[in-house]
C-alpha cells in the first residue's frame, strides 16, 4: 500500500480556495489561482476560453508507461447566504467532527475534491502514473464549461471524479438535467395614491438543499408555499403584487422568499389586515401539517412603505397559471433502482427584473427522452401563457458498467484501505460525466467523495473523518492504477 499521508495539506488548500469568491459564471480568480499553482510547481497547464483548467503532472519515476489518470472537479460553488457572492468569502469552522460555514454555504461541493487533487499535484510522496487534473467552470448553473471542452483537452480515459457527496458509495450513474430560463414580460404600472394597504410577506426557515439529491426528502419549496398563499389570499382579497423575490440558486430548493403586496382597503383597512393575518396563520398551519420534515418553515407579514410600481395583474395571472400547471418535486420514482427518483422538476428562482418576471426550472431524469418531453411540456406551458423560454443547459444521463475492472478496483481499494465495500449507485443529481462520455470515447468514470450534507444551502457541512478516509483511498487507488 502507498505511504499513509495526512490530509493536512488538503485542509490548507481548501482554506485558500474559500478566500477566493467563486460563484458560477465568475470563476476567473480561482482559474488564476490554479494556473499560478501549476506555475509554482513547474507543471504544464492549459486554460480554455471558458476558464476550464487542466494541469498535467508527469508520472512518478518508474511508472511512466502507466495509463494516464484524470482527476475531475469543478471550481464554482453555489453561494447561499452571501450578500455579495462576487466579494464575500467563506468563513469555515469545525464543530463536533464537522466543518461548517458561518451563515453561508461552505463550498465543500466541490472545493474539498479540488483541494485533494491539488494536494496530489503538490506531493512528492504519492506514487502515480501520468496525471491530468481538470477543473471545469459553471458546473452548478449550466455545466457550460464541460459542454464546451475541446476534444483534445484531456488524453486520459480513466477518470476519478471527486465530486461525490455520499461517502459510502461509488457513484456510477447520474440523472440527466435540463435547465431552462423563462421570462414573463412585465410593463410595471403606477399604483393609486390611496385605498391601499402595503404589506411584505416573507417565507423563511426552509431547509432548502440540493434540488436533485434532496428533492424527495419532504422539504418545502418557497415557490410552492408562496403560490399556495397567493391562491388562498385571492379567494377573499383584491391585491396587486409589487415585487417578488423567491429562491437563492437555480440548482437549489428555494428556502426563502419575499413578496410585497398592495391590498385594496375598500372594505376597511382593519378588516383587511385582520383577514391577512388569519390567512397567513392558516397557511402556516398547513405548512406544519404537510411538511413535518421541514419544521421551521413559516410566513410572516408586516406593514411596509408604499412602492412606486405594481406588476400588472395579467403578468401575475400568467405566473400563477404556470405554477399551477408545472410539476414541482418528484414526478416519478424509478421502477428499477430502489428508492431512487427517476424524474423530477424544481423551480429554483422567481425574480422580478426591470421588464420581466424571471423563472428558472431544473428538470432531471435518468431517461433522456422523458427529460426532453417534460422540459418541452414546461416550455409549452410558459409559451401558452405569453412567456418565452430559453434552454440554458441540457446534460445527458450517464451510467457506468458496475462490473468493469476499473470500478471493481475502486471498490477493492475501499475495502483494503477502510475495511468495507462502498455501494455502487446511480444518483439523482447531475454530474458532468454525461458530457465527458459523449466527448471522449471509451472514457470510464468512478465518482467518490467525503460525506457532504445539505449542499447548496447555508447548512452545508462535511464530515472531517471522511475527508481523511477518501484521501487515503485516493492515494492508494492512484498507486494501484500506476
Amino acid at each position: 500500500m502507498n505511504l499513509r499521508l495526512t490530509a493536512e495539506r488538503v485542509f490548507q488548500i481548501f482554506k485558500e480556495l474559500n478566500h477566493i469568491p467563486r460563484p458560477s459564471h465568475h470563476e476567473e480568480r480561482v482559474a488564476d489561482y490554479l494556473c499560478q499553482f501549476a506555475e509554482r510547481l513547474g507543471l504544464s497547464y492549459q486554460r480554455d476560453e471558458h476558464n476550464c483548467v487542466v494541469i498535467r503532472k508527469p508520472a512518478t519515476v518508474g511508472h511512466e508507461h502507466a495509463e494516464p489518470i484524470v482527476l475531475l472537479n469543478h471550481m464554482d460553488m453555489v453561494c447561499v447566504g452571501m450578500d455579495n457572492p462576487l466579494t464575500d468569502t467563506v468563513e469555515a469552522y469545525t464543530e463536533n467532527g464537522w466543518m461548517k460555514a458561518r451563515g453561508t454555504s461552505l463550498g465543500a461541493d466541490n472545493g474539498i475534491g479540488l483541494s485533494m487533487a491539488l494536494a496530489v499535484l503538490e506531493s512528492a510522496d504519492i506514487v502515480h502514473g501520468p496525471l491530468e487534473v481538470i477543473t471545469t467552470t459553471n458546473e452548478e448553473d449550466g455545466m457550460s464549461g464541460a459542454a464546451n471542452l475541446s476534444a483534445d483537452f484531456i488524453r486520459g480515459r480513466k477518470v476519478i471524479n471527486l465530486d461525490s457527496e455520499d461517502y459510502d458509495t461509488i457513484t456510477t450513474g447520474a440523472a440527466g438535467a435540463c435547465l431552462q430560463f423563462h421570462s414573463i414580460p412585465v410593463r410595471p404600472v403606477a399604483p393609486p395614491h390611496t385605498g391601499l394597504c402595503w404589506c411584505r410577506l416573507r417565507f423563511s426557515g426552509g431547509l432548502g438543499g440540493h434540488s436533485g439529491v434532496d428533492i424527495n426528502k419532504g422539504r418545502c419549496s418557497a415557490v410552492v408555499a408562496t403560490h399556495s398563499l397567493l391562491r388562498m389570499l385571492r379567494e377573499d382579497m383584491h391585491f396587486n403584487v409589487s415585487t417578488v423575490d423567491i429562491g437563492e440558486a437555480n440548482a437549489s430548493i428555494a428556502s426563502h422568499g419575499e413578496i410585497v403586496l398592495a391590498v385594496d382597503t375598500t372594505t376597511g383597512e382593519a378588516d383587511v389586515w385582520s383577514l391577512m393575518e388569519d390567512k397567513v396563520a392558516a397557511v402556516n398551519q398547513w405548512l406544519r401539517t404537510n411538511y413535518p420534515g421541514d419544521p421551521n418553515v413559516r410566513f410572516s407579514v408586516e406593514r411596509c412603505d408604499a412602492l412606486d410600481s405594481l406588476i400588472p395583474s395579467e403578468a401575475m395571472d400568467s405566473l400563477m397559471t404556470c405554477l399551477s400547471q408545472i410539476p414541482q418535486g418528484v414526478v416519478r420514482m424509478s421502477g428499477v433502482m430502489k428508492d431512487t427518483v427517476e424524474t423530477s422538476n424544481n423551480i429554483g428562482r422567481i425574480q422580478l427584473e426591470a421588464d420581466r418576471i424571471f423563472i428558472s426550472t431544473h428538470t432531471r431524469s435518468f431517461i433522456d427522452d422523458d427529460m426532453a418531453k417534460l422540459s418541452e411540456r414546461i416550455a409549452d406551458v410558459f409559451r401558452q401563457n405569453g412567456a418565452t423560454s430559453e434552454m440554458v443547459m441540457s446534460a445527458p444521463a450517464w451510467q457506468e458498467d458496475q462490473h468493469s475492472d476499473f470500478l471493481q478496483l475502486t471498490s477493492d481499494t475501499f475495502f483494503d484501505v477502510l475495511g468495507w465495500r462502498p455501494r455502487m449507485v446511480a444518483m439523482h443529481f447531475v454530474l458532468e460525466a454525461g458530457f465527458f462520455v459523449e466527448k471522449y470515447p471509451g472514457i470510464q468514470m468512478a465518482s467518490i467523495g467525503p460525506r457532504i450534507v445539505e449542499p447548496h444551502s447555508a447548512s452545508e457541512r462535511v464530515e472531517l473523518q471522511t475527508i481523511d478516509d477518501i484521501w487515503q483511498v485516493l492515494i492508494e487507488l492512484l498507486l494501484r492504477l500506476s
